[in-house]
């Protein structure tokens, strides 16, 4: 239930939630819903069927001028100028340290116009880094993340509960048609909406940018829409669990200031040959030599490591750290990621993890641990 002492913002569904029962947290300065029933049933229920995600807590930018692509081109470390209008791109905002300020998505909504969606807790952090970078680009860019909710609908059947949203017309390209990383125009409620094809759980999905004043309408009837297939709101438990074994990256666990991209698999998304980038020279200068590297731990019984848990070799000896672990509801057993020493990133390691005075033995591999089914 609802804390009536936090502080922490509410979205547009916080009464949603609470009428729904569900349970709340604090993440990224935003009141959320941890859990409606169970942890266990949510994911299951994304990977079996779908899940409907309140992720309005994200940020969003809109850029706008002639030279927006060669902007974001030099403020974020992707080719983003090279991205097709209808497509969208993951990418990084970095530090002139080469650290992550933020991960995030880029769409390319018209030659001269994209959407940045950037993590709720970051959003101060990349709205000053958008701004000074400025410069003398003829773009502007602003944070209009007030002004939109965000739903998420992931899972096998994530497309028949769209089909069958009446509400949601004039979609082009038409929901079956979308691509992965791609985006649709589309109408609800009288208002505009963006139908974009990408997700944080490792399963097909879609994410729907509303009007926050037509956002309450839109959850009520995807509830309704998804029902005979089985679909269940879910909160941010299930969300991470679902992430994890999609191995994919939380920032503040595997992405911080003082992560370079390419400790963290990410060395293919900063394009070196650009012209210039923030970040770029110190990550041309880098020695990564000894720099511990982000890889996947798979261990067998029911205890399972967590962030901040340390990684040892079988004698004993540190060498790591757990950033993100869980016993995986999907697999069975425990999963995690961790950063490790090169010399003890090969998959196949056997390494072990320190849960609580005892060493749990695991085995290096790459993640990600669960992949859905074409």
């Amino acid at each position: 239930m609802t804390d009536p002492t936090s502080t922490s913002r509410t979205t547009a569904l916080h009464a949603r939630h609470d009428a729904l029962g569900a349970s709340f947290t604090d993440f990224g300065g935003w009141l959320m819903p941890v859990r409606y029933s169970s942890d266990l049933a949510e994911h299951r229920a994304v990977r079996e069927a779908a899940g409907l995600f309140d992720i309005s807590h994200m940020a969003e930018f809109d850029v706008v001028g002639a030279d927006a692509g060669a902007y974001l081109d030099a403020a974020l470390a992707g080719r983003l100028s090279a991205l097709a209008i209808g497509k969208a791109k993951y990418s990084l905002l970095l530090a002139p340290s080469g650290g992550v300020i933020d991960d995030l998505i880029v769409y390319r909504l018209a030659d001269e116009r994209f959407l940045v969606i950037a993590n709720a807790g970051n959003r101060g952090p990349v709205a000053a880094a958008l701004a000074e970078r400025v410069g003398e680009f003829a773009a502007s860019v602003a944070d209009v993340s007030d002004d939109y909710a965000l739903l998420a609908v992931q899972g096998p059947r994530a497309v028949e509960v769209l089909a069958a949203l009446d509400e949601l017309t004039d979609v082009a390209p038409p929901v079956a048609d979308l691509k992965y990383y791609a985006w649709s125009r589309a109408r609800a409620f009288d208002a505009d909406v963006l139908v974009l094809r990408t997700g944080y759980t490792g399963e097909d999905g879609f994410e729907l940018l509303a009007p926050v004043g037509i956002a309450a309408r839109l959850w009520d009837a995807l509830l309704v829409a998804g029902e005979p297939v089985g679909l269940v709101p879910a909160g941010l438990a299930a969300r991470d669990t679902l992430r994890l074994e999609a191995g994919m990256p939380l920032y503040g666990h595997e992405l911080t200031l003082d992560t370079l991209p390419a400790q963290a698999g990410l060395g293919r998304v900063p394009v070196l040959d650009k012209p210039d980038f923030v970040g770029k020279a110190a990550l041309e200068a880098a020695d990564l030599t000894d720099r511990p590297v982000l890889v996947g731990l798979v261990a067998e019984g029911r205890r399972a490591g967590r962030a901040g848990y340390e990684v040892r070799t079988p004698d004993g000896d540190a060498v790591g750290e757990i950033t993100s672990g869980a016993l995986s509801p999907t697999l069975g057993h425990p999963i995690a990621l961790a950063y490790v020493s090169p010399a003890h990133a090969a998959p196949g390691t056997a390494l072990a993890i320190d849960v609580r005075g005892t060493l749990i033995p695991a085995t290096v591999t790459t993640p990600p641990f669960y992949r859905r089914n074409a």
